[in-house]
């Protein structure tokens, strides 16, 4: 094993399948997008270059609402950071701690993360419908029918709706990464702060949450990026509607290629998505190094 470790041809040939599928399938598109981007072009007729002016136009014409779905995405980004990591992380303590039906509680948690998106879109639309969702039949049988309303047709509302779902269906996720974590520290620590007389909280604020720390750091950068990248859940509950209010870049993507067939402004639009994502996952990398240090 040494010796094939040391072969430079063999590492090459090893890493070569996985090098042609990066470049074809990541790389490829990303450099095609950035080409894209700076022409006018409707996908099939002749390309016009128009260098930067796609992307000024994004920051400038107030009517495409890029600025509006990018304010929505921040939202998103920030409530997760907020509800879905913490609320992951207690889950995580709690089980960690070895309570009775550990495995079971789980599994259960984990079962929203693993269930498509478009079906768990359809489920909290039936949820959310004006007339027989389960939400406005509740405040109905508890005597509160003046808070009932058309919470995916409201503008006031359309935002809110959305982001309940897409941070429900992730916290089980962010809860198994901590969990595991949690579970690769040496029993022997958590030991010797009970012998100190640590209780349960002191433990889990000054033991195990920072030396979990690597493991947070993932789960921020996931968060963040996956906050930006967000598009089933909001395109089948509603598409970006009513008048934008629920927009993020990724629903306003789609609509401008390929329902108003510009590829070229779309693309611009998708650069600036992968963009954010880079920048935001270096941020977090330097405010991680910073704490550490």
């Amino acid at each position: 094993m040494n010796r094939l470790l040391k072969n430079k041809q063999a590492i090459f040939l090893f890493m070569l399948p996985v090098v042609i599928l990066f470049l074809l399938i990541v790389a490829a598109p990303v450099f095609l997008s950035g080409y894209y981007s700076l022409l006018e072009w409707d996908g099939m007729g002749k390309q016009e270059f128009v260098g930067l002016s796609n992307y000024v136009r994004l920051f400038t014409d107030q009517s495409d609402k890029f600025l509006l779905a990018l304010r929505n995405s921040l939202v998103i980004a920030v409530l997760s950071l907020l509800i879905q990591l913490p609320a992951g992380m207690a889950f995580a303590l709690l089980l960690s701690g070895g309570i009775k039906g550990e495995r079971a509680y789980i599994t259960i948690f984990f079962i929203p993360v693993i269930i498509s998106g478009v079906a768990i879109g359809q489920l909290w639309g039936k949820i959310y419908h004006p007339d027989y969702g389960l939400l406005n039949t509740f405040l109905r049988g508890i005597g509160l029918d003046g808070l009932t309303r058309a919470w995916l047709g409201d503008k006031k509302t359309v935002l809110g709706a959305v982001i309940v779902p897409i941070i429900w269906q992730y916290i089980g996720y962010y809860m198994l990464l901590f969990y595991s974590s949690i579970k690769s520290v040496s029993a022997d620590i958590f030991d010797a702060a009970k012998i100190d007389g640590a209780s349960r909280i002191k433990t889990a604020l000054c033991v195990t949450i920072p030396l979990v720390k690597p493991m947070i750091k993932t789960c921020v950068i996931f968060s963040l990026v996956g906050s930006f990248k967000t598009f089933d859940l909001v395109y089948v509950l509603t598409e970006g509607g009513p008048a934008h209010a629920s927009e993020v870049p990724t629903t306003l993507m789609v609509w401008t290629i390929f329902k108003r067939n510009q590829y070229g402004y779309g693309s611009a639009m998708a650069v600036i998505i992968v963009l954010i994502c880079f920048l935001l996952y270096i941020g977090v990398q330097k405010f991680f190094r910073t704490e550490e240090e």
